[in-house]
Formats: C-alpha cells, structure tokens, sequence
C-alpha cells in the first residue's frame, strides 16, 4: 500500500460533491490539507484555481507525491476519487469483474443521481420562481433513482457488494434526500444503506468538514448569480 508523507491538497467546499472526497481522504487516513473555495462569492473564478479544475467546479486536488514523483492535480470528483482508489489501493478493487462493478455504480451517481438531484435541488429551492413542471420533473426522477438504488441493494449491504467509491460518491448526494422531496422510509433497503454509511466515523468527519462555512444560500441573491449565472464569459 502506498504510504502518503505529504499533505494532499484539497480544494472544497462543504456539498455533496465535496463531501465525495473529503470522506475518502478521512476513510484512507492520508494527510491532506483543505483549500477552501468560497462558491457562493465566486472563488471558483479565480485564476489559480482555474489551473487545476478548468471546468471552475470543486471539488480538485494536487497531490505533491504524483504517480512520476511530481505534483499532480486532478479535477471532477468521480476522476478524484478513481485516482486515490489506485493510488492507495482501497475501495476501488484491482480484480477487473470487481472494479467493473464499482465503475458503473460511481458513474451512475456520477451521470445520474448528482445532476438529477442538484436539479431538484435548484428547482424547489433555490429558483426565483416557481416552476411546477420542473418540480415534478426532478423531484419524479430522483424518486426513480431511489428506486434503483432501493433495489440494488435488497440482497447486498453497499452498491458493488464491498464497501467502495461507489458508496462514498452517492452518500451525499442522498445525505439531501428531504430536500430533494424523497423520504427514506419508502426505500427501506436504502435507508439500511444510509445508516450503515452514516455509522462509519470517517464518513461523518468527511461530511462535518467545514459544516461552519456552510449556509442557506436560497435567497441569497448575489450568490444566485454566481452560482446560477454562468455563461461561457
């Protein structure tokens, strides 16, 4: 197992994206050091961050201990997380049926349950009007995927049968269920699911990292145009 003798560098802010690595990190036990980027007054912009995440989204790590022994950053928090899975060799199996297994669950979140939820997300909180179609879009769709997950999980503790980054990519996103319109009492295979994940110590120090800088940003209409507003300029 690779040994970690310098901080990884992580560039985050408490959501649900951010949470993805910042469990992983606490679940490896590595040293790492937290950069925090302030998406609510545009720190995403800037042009040092932009270097390492070009698509101006955090989660993005640098990590000075590369695969060549030079730094390396990586961006996207599904790309994150492979990277680390590799590198220390947890979470994410080596044996190709197995890793196969938990790369189409990963990229499930990934494709699905994040947008389809972040959607959600927007649509019943934080747009300026009230759009039911909208509503019941994302609202339904997440209600889909919990299915899914619901399912999946009826003869298996975690999504790819060993606790994986699979798991650790869709807690925090399901973290935000009620926010999302869902009740985890109408899935219970899943809701067995996320007690588990929320009894695991580094899970809960990944999700608490930061909670201080975290707030209600509904209403916040500076923020809205940062978060909400952008274009190709």
């Amino acid at each position: 197992m690779t040994s970690q003798t310098t901080p990884i560098e992580l560039h985050y802010w408490p959501t649900p994206n951010g949470w993805k690595i910042s469990i992983m990190l606490e679940e490896l036990g590595v040293p790492y050091e937290v950069k925090y980027v302030n998406i609510g007054k545009g720190e995403q912009f800037e042009p040092a961050f932009l270097a390492i995440s070009p698509n101006n989204r955090m989660p993005a790590i640098v990590d000075p201990d590369g695969p060549d022994g030079a730094p390396i950053s990586v961006f996207e928090s599904g790309a994150i997380l492979q990277y680390l899975g590799r590198k220390f060799g947890r979470f994410y199996p080596a044996d190709e049926r197995s890793r196969v297994e938990v790369e189409q669950w990963l990229f499930w979140q990934m494709g699905g349950l994040g947008p389809m939820a972040g959607q959600a997300h927007h649509f019943r909180i934080y747009a300026p009007e009230t759009i039911p179609y909208a509503i019941d879009r994302y609202t339904n769709e997440c209600n889909r995927l919990y299915g899914v997950m619901n399912r999946r999980l009826a003869d298996r503790d975690y999504l790819a049968g060993d606790y994986s980054i699979a798991d650790i990519a869709s807690f925090g996103w399901t973290r935000s269920h009620e926010r999302q319109g869902q009740d985890l009492n109408d899935f219970p295979n899943l809701k067995r699911w996320f007690d588990a994940m929320q009894s695991r110590p580094a899970v809960m120090r990944g999700v608490e990292l930061g909670q201080e800088h975290r707030r209600n940003l509904a209403g916040d209409k500076e923020a809205s145009k940062v978060l909400f507003g952008q274009t190709a300029r």
